[in-house]
């Protein structure tokens, strides 16, 4: 119990329960978005763009992470270094048709984007009506 509580009659506060970690899973090549365009035709899959040297873009990836609400193995999560692959970002734009921001989230159902942010409107909420 710190000073502050002592003095003051703080209350006794409850542990945090630990979120458990998202299951990423790193996108490193061409190959895979042919896996990802395949495998949405029977589960969501969702692409994390993120600038690993942009501040806004650490924050709107810990932002969505912690407020992630949907149940593990609902859909696929890839999460996309701009920064390592450029080529592959560029590709990424290219086959789903988005025009390429940072940080960027793309949800592919059936083949295609069925809905794509940037920045502040990133959240994990929109997923729920695509699983």
């Amino acid at each position: 119990m710190g000073i502050f509580n002592k003095l003051f009659g703080g209350e006794e506060q409850e542990p945090k329960e630990e979120k458990q970690a998202l299951s990423w899973q790193e996108l490193t090549s061409v190959d895979q978005l042919d896996e990802i365009i395949e495998a949405s035709k029977t589960k969501t899959q969702a692409i994390f763009k993120h600038s690993t040297r942009c501040g806004i873009s650490s924050m709107v990836f810990r932002n969505f992470e912690r407020s992630f609400d949907i149940e593990e193995g609902k859909l696929d999560l890839y999460y996309l270094d701009l920064l390592s692959y450029r080529d592959l970002s560029a590709e990424v734009a290219a086959r789903f048709q988005v025009f390429h921001e940072s940080p960027q989230f793309i949800i592919i159902r059936n083949g295609v984007t069925v809905h794509h942010s940037s920045h502040s409107t990133i959240t994990p909420q929109v997923l729920h009506q695509f699983i």
